[in-house]
């Protein structure tokens, strides 16, 4: 619960944050008088400023602080890393220092997701998609993961065009709130291209929004089994399987990796940072330990059929910044009775690939993403 005082009357409402984070405990009333510079100092101290004014001031005061937020610190040689891993940590810590300031901007919804602001929109849609349907209960959030509803509720409306499931209008995945949408085209494009191990039955590990499935349907397997941890990634799934016509050849469970028994294909693209996620929607990039990619390779002999294959789909760029090397990878593959029956490659085609002011610019214009064809050793 956030906890404030308003006209000398305590009030609380449920604190509502995707990423986990505590709700500040203190709480300033503030308005449209408010200046930028005064809300970020108040926001980096650790303040909530609930809003009470104009929705679409807020929204520009909102913009006004990232600015401030995405100001390039003075360059000193001696604090700056040595090599990519340490540019890597010290990029997700000012990501993560970011996104605590950002968030201290909020806002009180009322029992039925309303708005009670100045030329505030109905995002009663956009809530009951992200949240589940409304209780009756007040709460508040940030104006930062409000918007970031309203992006979620469009991509959702409108879906991503794949070209690989076929011609238009049947090719679209609508990704819902914390799905991970497939905007990275590369690894689906390989899934398209590689060679079909058999056409009976294949296993999509992780399945995500259900595109890699429904790509495997499309081309022919009779049978698809999807798995996903993420009740919010299995309704996504079957929600995409059956706008495509495809649930009933694609079967969509919960599991931790593995589903019963084994396939001649059996096909994951698991998170390719070994970092830790900050949000529930950051788990498709981030996978600390590399537990998915260690599972699924520990796992995947006793899955495969005879003569199956397993295809790994995995971007190299944890290699190109120290956090992963390319002996790691090799040596679990080998541990797990596995062996390399083939790889292709692809470059992603992604803005940040090609973004000189990325702070990781230098190992992400060496990114490949690779699909790995991995048979039973011996």
């Amino acid at each position: 619960m956030l906890e404030w005082v308003e006209q000398e009357q305590p009030r609380s409402a449920r604190w509502r944050s995707e990423s986990g984070n505590a709700p500040p405990r203190r709480v300033q009333l503030v308005d449209d008088t408010l200046t930028a510079d005064a809300a970020y100092r108040l926001a980096t101290e650790g303040t909530g400023l609930l809003w009470r004014g104009d929705f679409q001031n807020a929204r520009q005061l909102l913009q006004a602080m990232a600015r401030r937020a995405d100001r390039k610190p003075r360059r000193n040689a001696k604090d700056e890393p040595a090599d990519l891993a340490g540019a890597f940590h010290r990029h997700r810590m000012r990501q993560g220092q970011r996104a605590r300031i950002l968030a201290m901007l909020l806002i009180e919804l009322e029992g039925d997701y309303g708005i009670r602001l100045r030329r505030a929109p109905d995002l009663k849609l956009a809530c009951s998609e992200a949240w589940g349907p409304a209780d009756g209960q007040p709460s508040v959030a940030s104006l930062r993961e409000l918007l970031g509803l309203v992006g979620a509720h469009e991509w959702r409306r409108k879906g991503v065009e794949i070209p690989a499931l076929g011609p238009a209008p049947g090719n679209r995945i609508h990704a819902h709130y914390g799905v991970f949408s497939p905007v990275r085209g590369e690894y689906i494009d390989l899934v398209a291209q590689a060679p079909l191990p058999a056409t009976t039955l294949a296993f999509d590990i992780g399945t995500g929004t259900g595109v890699l499935a429904a790509l495997l349907a499309r081309r022919g397997v009779r049978q698809v089994i999807g798995t996903d941890q993420d009740p919010r990634a299995l309704a996504c799934a079957r929600d995409n399987l059956r706008r495509l016509g495809l649930d009933g050849r694609v079967d969509v469970v919960q599991a931790d990796l593995f589903p019963p028994g084994q396939a001649p294909l059996v096909v994951c693209n698991p998170p390719w940072v070994p970092g830790r996620p900050s949000s529930p929607i950051e788990h498709a990039v981030y996978d600390e330990g590399s537990r998915m990619l260690r599972g699924f390779l520990a796992g995947l002999a006793a899955h495969l059929a005879p003569q199956g294959e397993g295809w790994l789909i995995l971007s190299d760029l944890a290699e190109h910044l120290g956090l992963r090397s390319r002996e790691d990878l090799l040596a679990w593959i080998e541990a797990a009775g596995l062996r390399v029956l083939g790889r292709a490659e692809a470059r992603p085609r992604h803005p940040k690939a090609a973004d000189p002011d990325d702070p990781l610019h230098e190992a992400r214009s060496r990114e490949v993403t690779a699909l790995w064809r991995l048979g039973l050793a011996g």
